[in-house]
């Protein structure tokens, strides 16, 4: 099938500008964040717990630093949405490429996505290995390898039979699979579709950036399995640059290439078979290399078309639903700020 080439306007005017500068800036140059990445005076913000340690049954001898973000409008009276982001600590920083509390804050005023808690979980690490960082995600220091490549079902474990007993301790969570969602980065990607796709009971929303769908741990045989069983109604939202890792290896570009461990391809070849199947996809195919810049950019819109049909009220002759969801005393009993 055909793919397509898409970048907002506002992206590709400004690659059209650098292309006419003296010295070309770097393809990640030309990905900014918006307005809906930042905070805005007098809105409201929500608050981010301290990091915890979640020890784990499914890997024993591990444990899974998180952290929960935790909406101005949370209500516990009323049950709120949830989405989890694999690999925590790149979505969670507020000087880091997403900066996610600050698009949930801002999309949550002004009623585009719903109330909905977000958790920020790393991969499991062994009490004495070093806690997962903007530099060291994980890969060398961590089990994050096996828990978020293999094409298995144990990571799925400790999402839905370790995180979230302890979340539905502390928070009112609804539990429509309709209101939860799961996305990651890279190896984070294909681990939040493994889960929705072993535990569809439990999530039916998916969003995946620059995903690991390849052969690290034999990954590229999502396709083939999603082509061989029952269509499962996950939502997904696909996000990838043409300039992500191509199968060829950049120490040695001589070498032979190696389509199964094409990123970019791989992602193709999700979509094609989730398109086939009938699955509810959307997708972004830009220039970004293997980075979060271009997820940056996207996540608002991304994050709007997954809750694109969330249940509101909507009366010509009440009003009460249609202005920024603003709180009264909001914050005062609100979760402690998380450690930067």
């Amino acid at each position: 099938m055909k793919s397509r080439l898409y970048l907002p306007i506002s992206l590709l005017a400004l690659a059209a500008f650098g292309a006419g500068q003296a010295g070309a800036a770097s393809i990640n140059d030309a990905y900014l964040l918006g307005p809906d990445s930042e905070p805005h005076p007098g809105g409201p913000q929500g608050k981010v717990t301290d990091w915890e340690k979640l020890p784990s049954q499914a890997y024993p001898g591990t444990l899974h630093d998180f952290c929960v973000y935790v909406p101005a409008q949370y209500d516990p009276a009323t049950a709120a949405s949830l989405m989890i982001f694999q690999d925590g600590q790149a979505w969670v920083r507020p000087t880091g490429d997403l900066r996610t509390p600050f698009v949930f804050d801002n999309l949550i005023y002004r009623r585009e996505i719903p109330v909905t808690i977000a958790v920020f979980i790393n991969p499991g690490r062994a009490p004495d290995q070093p806690v997962a960082t903007a530099q060291e995600w994980g890969d060398h220091a961590s089990n994050r390898p096996q828990e978020y490549n293999a094409v298995d079902d144990k990571y799925a474990r400790v999402i839905v039979d370790e995180l979230m007993p302890v979340l539905n301790q502390r928070y009112n969570i609804s539990k429509n699979p309709d209101d939860r969602a799961i996305g990651g980065a890279s190896s984070g990607a294909i681990a939040a579709f493994g889960v929705a796709w072993n535990r569809p009971e439990q999530f039916h929303k998916v969003l995946s950036t620059i995903g690991s769908f390849t052969n690290i741990r034999g990954g590229d045989a999502y396709p083939d399995i999603i082509r061989g069983a029952g269509k499962k109604p996950i939502r997904i939202y696909l996000l990838d640059g043409v300039n992500d890792n191509r199968g060829v290896r950049k120490d040695a570009p001589e070498s032979t290439y190696d389509p199964r461990r094409d990123w970019h391809l791989q992602n193709t070849r999700m979509l094609a078979a989730l398109t086939d199947k009938g699955y509810d996809v959307n997708y972004c195919w830009g220039i970004g290399p293997h980075s979060q810049n271009m997820a940056g950019a996207m996540l608002p819109e991304m994050l709007r078309w997954l809750w694109r049909d969330y249940p509101r009220t909507d009366d010509p002759l009440d009003k009460s639903n249609r202005g920024l969801y603003t709180v009264g005393a909001w914050g005062q009993d609100a979760a402690p700020a998380a450690k930067p």
